[in-house]
């Protein structure tokens, strides 16, 4: 099979040449070759080297006028961008490792050495950029038809593989997730057996492939091979325990794990945000903390929502998450269940502002989450819970319109307020400020400058004295 018409572009006859001329051996392998059979985008190429891989990147970079090359002697291996393309260089090598550490021990190889250590086979094509066969795609490991077959394989033992790198157990789960592939039989018998040994990895890794699946078209996949593999359980247990179904008398429960994914797959049909499917993910979180059985009534998890939300601190440190979307996760969880009740005909006007103050310019997430929420298999039942959100959402601009609530605080700030009252920096100024807004969100007063500080003037002296 011939995939020179793939290869037109000139820096590609560049390339071929400089291999002539170093009299070494070029092709391109892995993810460039399999998302050309995928019909996928493609904005990075991995070139083997069967010889100095970074001497051939310095050479070729200055051939094709790049200023900056990233090399990685430890590794043998060099990186440039060209024409918002990612070229990385590597001299065919050999892996070992000890078993403390995914970090290969790394030497010189053949090809058939570096195309052994790749981690599935769909990653192991490879084309030739050689003049004598440019273009041809060699197959060591059947991986044309495993793409075709839609499966997930290791070109060796997967248990050795897995041994070897433990992270590769994350990567075949997400690539499941990105390709809506299956993964072989024998390759999630070994995720199983070696899940411990993701211990070895880094947490920053881990959570870098987590995400990843999120990120996915259908999340769940990789969730459930997670959970279904025990990996669950050691990368993330918190979600590993929303698993199970209890039942008393004519009570039970759904499953909150299988809920949880999906109303992960619900919020990823409508937006890419991955801070927004992760708040989905959590958005639970505390059911299992939370669950009681109440006689008459059955299973209640009253308060989970505010659970939830104080669990995200530990849970952000502990995954080395971006510490700036903590404060966005948590208020999803938060809030989950606010809006819903605000659907009746008869909710006041200050319950809606709070809704709108406390959610502020992530109200439409919010809106999102909740709609995303809704998992009843009843579609009479889902039509109404969607209307109900769609009347909240009417009734929030309706409000929002007349009081300028989308960005709500006090439109007396602290400073001010401190000079007013005489006073420094301090809880009493926090105290005043919230009141005041207390006043505007209960409709005592409108959400304007002058009738704030006419306000401020009426109660100071409660405070102050």
């Amino acid at each position: 099979m011939n995939f020179a018409n793939y290869f037109t572009e000139k820096y590609f006859k560049d390339i071929s040449q400089l291999g002539f001329e170093k009299n070494v051996q070029v092709f391109i392998v892995g993810g460039f070759v399999r998302d050309i059979i995928l019909n996928r985008n493609k904005n990075e190429i991995d070139f083997l080297i069967v010889g100095d891989g970074v001497d051939f990147a310095e050479t070729l970079a200055e051939k094709l006028g790049i200023k900056k090359v990233n090399i990685f002697k430890n590794f043998g291996t060099a990186h440039f961008n060209y024409n918002g393309i990612d070229f990385e260089f590597v001299g065919a090598r050999k892996e070992s490792y000890n078993k403390d550490s995914r970090n290969p021990i790394v030497e010189i190889g053949t090809f058939e050495d570096d195309i052994n250590r790749r981690d599935f086979t769909i990653n192991t094509l490879v084309v030739s950029l050689n003049k004598d066969n440019f273009g041809e795609l060699i197959d060591t490991f059947n991986g044309y038809q495993d793409i075709q077959d839609k499966i997930i394989k290791t070109p060796l033992d997967p248990v050795e593989t897995f041994n070897d790198d433990p992270l590769r157990i994350l990567r075949a789960f997400r690539f499941a997730s990105q390709l809506n592939f299956e993964v072989n039989k024998d390759v999630l018998e070994a995720a199983e057996t070696m899940a411990p040994r993701l211990k070895i990895v880094s947490q920053e890794r881990i959570t870098e492939e987590l995400l990843k699946i999120l990120a996915s078209d259908i999340p769940s996949i990789g969730l459930k091979l997670m959970q279904n593999t025990k990996v669950m359980q050691v990368v993330f247990p918190e979600i590993a325990n929303l698993a199970g179904v209890d039942q008393r008398k004519d009570f039970h429960h759904k499953d909150v794990f299988l809920h949880t994914c999906q109303v992960v797959d619900n919020i990823s049909k409508v937006t890419d945000n991955v801070w927004l499917r992760f708040a989905a993910l959590v958005h639970d979180i505390a059911k299992p903390a939370t669950k009681r059985f109440v006689e008459g009534t059955g299973w209640t998890f009253h308060g989970h929502e505010e659970v939830g939300a104080r669990m995200m601190k530990k849970i952000f440190k502990k995954l080395k998450l971006s510490q700036s979307k903590l404060p966005y996760v948590e208020k999803l969880v938060r809030l989950h269940l606010r809006p819903i009740a605000l659907a009746s005909d008869i909710v006041t006007d200050s319950a809606i502002r709070r809704l709108s103050a406390k959610a502020g310019e992530d109200l439409d997430d919010l809106i999102t989450l909740c709609r995303a929420d809704i998992t009843s298999k009843n579609p009479a039942k889902v039509t109404k819970y969607l209307k109900n959100y769609d009347n909240v959402m009417t009734k929030v601009k309706e409000v929002q319109e007349k009081d300028n609530l989308r960005a709500f605080q006090s439109p007396v700030r602290g400073d001010e307020i401190m000079k007013i009252c005489n006073l420094s920096p301090s809880k009493k100024v926090g105290e005043i400020k919230e009141a005041i807004e207390e006043a505007i969100l209960d409709g005592k007063i409108s959400n304007t400058y002058e009738e704030a500080l006419e306000y401020l003037y009426q109660i100071k002296n409660n405070f102050i004295n």
